[in-house]
Order: structure tokens, then C-alpha cells, then sequence
């Protein structure tokens, strides 16, 4: 009998470990997805460029990115990619597309948002891309001599058929807007402002802008360890009933109702979940905020992710219910149990509708001992099945890996459209890529 339960023990041992082991390999062979690296020409003199969403598919399948500035004086600038033909068109800068023009003020440097389109045009909203980050957090900045402060960020139109710009309305107090959404059925676009966090409604019809004021204490501009609440990046919006959601990074979820128009806290539930970790929300970081987050029509819910520890949760607004699902980081992260290295979390997950699957674009540890820093990882998830799968490891032509991706959109050709840091003739440079998922 004593033999039998050693024999069982050791075997459970060997099991144990050769599982262990098993895992280990399959992460040291996780497929590569090879990335096909296209060159817009972004202006040299603005540096390396950056991307937080920013991007959007046309009906007609073309890919529409913006790649922005962090310098004062030169804005981000606006492309289009067919993919058919693999040509890149320059399309505007954003001080063209805001009829900011040439005035000496800090430059329109980013669009944060992804573009929605709608009856033939797409819409989005501006962002500045000139910070003081002295402290290791993002400022404003004070503009150079000879330059005004930034004016403000923008709602825009743009008409696919004609390429003509609007500038639809403009955020108050000189602040950027940080996050976007649009209701076509109703003709409402919405907004969250940065530094402070206002809630901004625009009418299309009326053409009347409402600012509801901040719902993030001080926002960004407050101080750390007390006013400080970073501000979310992602409005979803329900097209069923015309709400708006949004968090904030004490886990509360917030509706705008458009029956009523006017905000309120969604009192029944909320995003302060063990699961997720323990957080501060004065502290640097989104805290309980989802960093991003999609409106699923199959199943009418909301699929979002907390940022720092990349779980995937469900909230359904008519229930008032969330369930947490699955976490997605990559299995290198898995399998060593290490944090990847954005704090924030990340902003590339898109919702394949037709075929209920979600992509998340996440990081990955640095492998021990290696000189060469893990790419970031493509992860699915089948809602319908609840199938997590990490899909490889994102690697550049030249072998070096793509990292930190913040946007992600799925093409009609059956690609995934992101942009990412690349070493082009010596120098880094931000760019499109795309990869097969």
C-alpha cells in the first residue's frame, strides 16, 4: 500500500511538472504573426509620432489612421490605406482638418478616438499631443514663445464622397477631447474632455454643444494621492436605447440617458471588483476604469476590459448585471505570472461581429535573460463558446517585435490594422502595419 501511494504521488509529481513544463513550451512556441510594414511619411521633424486609437474602416473597406504629433507646432496628420492597392493617401493635417490653419497656437497633435462613420462621413474629435511631462505624468503644457495655448479640441466631419472637413463644434476651457462616441440613429455625438473630464453632448440637428461638466474630481490636471482621477477612454454607446456609458476610476458606471438628457450613476452595480486588484483612483493609472470597451449587437451588452489586470467583463444594461469572463493577457504572461509593462493597460480590442469573436492587441514580460523584448500578442475570444486563444506574437519584417500597439481595427480583407514603432533607416519611427489574425 505504501508503495502504491508513492508510486502515486510520484506520478501526480511527474504530471504536475511535465504539465507545467508543457505550458512553458507552448508559450516558447507560440505561433508569430508575420506583419506586413507600410511607410506614410510622417514628418520627420514631428519625432517618433504615437497612436491611442485613432482609427477606423470605411464601408468601402478603406483603412482611415492618424498618426500624431507630440510637438507644438506640427499636427497630427490624417491617411487613408486602400487595401486593394496597398496606396497610402495623405489626406490633411488636423490643423487643416479643424480649420485651425496656420495661427501660431499649440498644433491639433492627436486624434484619441476611433472615427465612426455615418450617412457617408466619417466623425472623430481632436486631442493635443504637446504635454509637460517633467513630473512622469502628462501636463499641460506652457506653449513656447510667440505661440498661443491650445484652442481646443474639435468635433469633425469628414465627407468621404467630397473629402470636405467640418469643424461641428469645439471642446470649452482650451481642454482636448480624450474620448468619443456618435449615436447615427439619433444624431448625437459625445465626448469626454482632458484634462478635467467633462461630458460633452453635440446635436447634429440643432447644432447646440451641452457640457455637463466633470464627473473625474480634478481630472488629470489634479493632485496625485488626491484630486488626481485618470479619465476613461471609452464611451459606449447602446443604440437600442440611446444611452451613453462611461466609468470613472473609483469603478462607478455612468449613463447619459437620452430620453431625458441628463447624466446619471448606474446605482445597481459597478466595476470595484476584487478580481480586477486593489487601486487607488487618485493614484497614476485607470484604476477600475475599463480602458476599452465595444457594444455587442448579438447579444446587446457591453465588453470591456480593466486595463492593469486585463480581465474581460460583460455589463448588461438592461439587466444591470456584470459578470467577469476571462483574462486576457498573453500566455507569457501566464506563464511566468509577470506584469507586461503598460500600467495603463491597452487600447487595441474590436469585436468581430459576424462571428462573435473578440481581438485584444496586449504585451508580454521581457523573456528572462534575453536581450530581445517580447512583441505584443493577439488574443481572441469566442463569446459564444467563451474560447480564449493567444493567437502569436507580432513580429516585423525586419524580426523585431511589434510592441505597445493602442489601436486596432479589423479590415474587410480579413487583416488586423494596427499601428506600432519601427526602426526604419536608423531612427524610430510610428507607422501601419498589418497581419494576418
Amino acid at each position: 500500500m505504501k508503495n502504491s501511494n508513492r508510486i502515486g504521488f510520484g506520478a501526480w509529481i511527474l504530471l504536475l511538472f511535465g504539465a507545467s513544463s508543457l505550458l512553458m513550451t507552448q508559450s516558447a512556441q507560440a505561433q508569430v504573426l508575420r506583419a506586413t510594414v507600410y511607410n506614410s511619411h510622417f514628418p520627420q521633424a514631428a519625432g517618433l509620432g504615437e497612436s491611442f486609437n485613432g482609427m477606423g474602416v470605411a464601408n468601402d473597406g478603406t483603412i482611415y489612421y492618424v498618426i500624431d504629433s507630440r510637438v507644438h507646432n506640427i499636427p497630427g496628420q490624417m491617411y487613408s490605406l486602400n487595401p486593394q492597392t496597398r496606396q497610402i493617401t495623405h489626406i490633411a493635417d488636423l490643423n487643416t482638418a479643424t480649420g485651425q490653419g496656420d495661427i501660431k497656437a499649440v498644433a491639433q497633435g492627436k486624434v484619441h478616438v476611433d472615427f465612426v462613420e455615418d450617412h457617408g462621413k466619417l466623425y472623430f474629435t481632436t486631442h493635443l499631443g504637446y504635454y509637460n511631462e517633467s513630473s512622469g505624468i502628462e501636463r499641460r503644457a506652457v506653449p513656447p514663445d510667440g505661440y498661443q495655448p491650445y484652442p481646443g479640441g474639435h468635433f469633425v466631419s469628414y465627407d468621404l464622397r467630397t473629402g470636405k472637413f467640418d469643424s461641428l463644434a469645439i471642446a470649452p476651457h482650451g481642454e482636448g477631447i480624450i474620448s468619443f462616441n456618435m449615436d447615427g440613429k439619433r444624431g448625437r455625438l459625445y465626448g469626454l474632455t482632458w484634462p478635467s473630464g467633462d461630458f460633452l453632448r453635440f446635436d447634429l440637428k440643432s447644432q447646440q454643444l451641452k457640457d455637463f461638466g466633470s464627473f473625474f474630481d480634478e481630472g488629470e490636471a489634479g493632485k496625485i494621492g488626491s484630486t488626481y482621477r485618470a479619465i476613461c477612454r471609452r464611451i459606449v454607446v447602446d443604440p437600442d436605447s440611446g444611452s451613453a456609458y462611461w466609468t470613472t476610476g473609483d469603478g462607478a458606471i455612468h449613463e447619459y440617458r437620452y430620453d431625458s438628457d441628463t447624466v446619471a450613476t448606474v446605482a445597481e452595480v459597478n466595476l470595484r471588483k476584487d478580481y480586477f486588484g486593489q487601486f487607488d483612483p487618485s493614484d497614476y493609472g485607470m484604476a477600475y476604469n475599463w480602458r476599452a470597451a465595444v457594444w455587442n449587437p448579438n447579444d446587446h451588452a457591453i465588453y470591456g476590459i480593466n486595463g492593469a489586470s486585463g480581465y474581460l467583463f460583460r455589463f448588461d444594461p438592461v439587466t444591470r448585471t456584470i459578470r467577469v469572463l476571462q483574462r486576457l493577457t498573453s500566455e507569457a504572461s501566464q506563464a511566468t505570472g509577470m506584469f507586461d509593462k503598460v500600467k495603463y493597460g491597452y487600447l487595441g480590442m474590436a469585436l468581430d461581429v459576424r462571428n462573435d469573436v473578440i481581438y485584444y492587441l496586449t504585451g508580454a514580460p521581457a523573456p528572462p535573460g534575453s536581450r530581445r523584448d517580447e512583441g505584443s500578442h493577439l488574443i481572441s475570444y469566442n463569446i459564444a463558446t467563451e474560447k480564449y486563444e493567444d493567437r502569436g506574437e507580432i513580429v516585423l519584417e525586419n524580426d523585431e517585435p511589434a510592441g505597445d500597439e493602442q489601436a486596432l481595427v479589423l479590415g474587410h480583407d480579413g487583416l488586423i490594422y494596427t499601428l506600432t514603432e519601427i526602426r526604419r533607416n536608423g531612427r524610430s519611427e510610428m507607422d501601419l502595419i498589418s497581419f494576418h489574425p
